[in-house]
């Protein structure tokens, strides 16, 4: 693939984005088209994913809509069906959904609030490659990145479900990693900290800066420098990491400022 200046050339492959309705996912979408990739877009928000593929549309790109719901194991099938039957090959994955549930100690976390945020979170990951995989296996090879947070090696208080099914998303990355490395899929996981998108844009500005103060870089991330390290994780450039997670975090994983 000829690199275009220092971004590299994706034109012919097509990149799934779950969870690409609004924030980290869809910044990560527009810059797989940016990149010249064909964008498959899936997420239960049909009114923003439609956004987000005019945006890809109107830069001259390639996007379809897919809305699934990951609860749901036949949407799922459906979604992997939809992508062998439009484009008959899959390249490069971002698993960006998850599920979260409000501060609470563990004792007082209702069975229904922990089943939920693994069912999304964990099984929803587990269910999107299961279609990811075989797809990438026949078109020779690929590359998967499914979404962690600083919480996938750090707790907080509070977060037991939430902090449960992220180290169970790395988990699952390093021995689907060990699975497929010989088939050629990569498998990896981004570990953001605490990036300004919507939910955190919505907070009362005590917590935000108080979220501030914990990056030692002293400030809020994007989504899109996420989205960049997503793309990185699946391009040539990073051809010989499997198996890992990588914090885009501001330090924050490093340690209190």
């Amino acid at each position: 693939m000829a690199p275009r200046g220092l971004r590299e050339d994706f034109h012919g492959k097509v990149a799934c984005v779950i969870g690409a309705s609004k924030g980290i996912g869809a910044d990560t979408a527009r810059l797989f088209a940016l990149r010249g990739a064909s964008v498959i877009l899936a997420s239960r928000e049909l009114a923003g994913l439609n956004q987000v593929a005019d945006d890809i549309r109107r830069a001259g790109g390639e996007a379809l809509v897919v809305p699934v719901d990951l609860g749901d194991e036949s949407a799922v099938i459906g979604l992997g069906r939809e992508i062998a039957a439009r484009f008959d090959r899959l390249d490069f994955a971002f698993n960006n959904a998850g599920e979260g549930c409000p501060p609470t100690s563990l004792a007082d976390v209702t069975t229904a609030a922990f089943d939920r945020v693994f069912g999304v979170t964990v099984r929803g990951t587990f269910l999107a490659m299961k279609q990811e995989i075989p797809l990438m296996v026949k078109s020779g090879g690929g590359s998967i990145v499914n979404m962690s947070s600083t919480a996938g090696s750090s707790a907080f208080r509070g977060g037991g479900p939430y902090v449960a099914a992220k180290h169970a998303i790395e988990g699952i990355t390093k021995a689907a990693a060990l699975d497929y490395g010989i088939q050629k899929v990569r498998v990896n996981a981004v570990a953001p900290g605490p990036i300004d998108t919507h939910r955190l844009k919505a907070a009362p500005e005590p917590y935000r800066e108080r979220a501030r103060q914990a990056v030692p870089l002293g400030r809020l991330g994007n989504g899109t420098e996420v989205g960049e390290a997503v793309v990185w994780l699946c391009s040539d450039a990073a051809s010989f990491v499997t198996g890992t997670t990588l914090a885009v975090d501001g330090g924050r994983l490093a340690g209190w400022a």
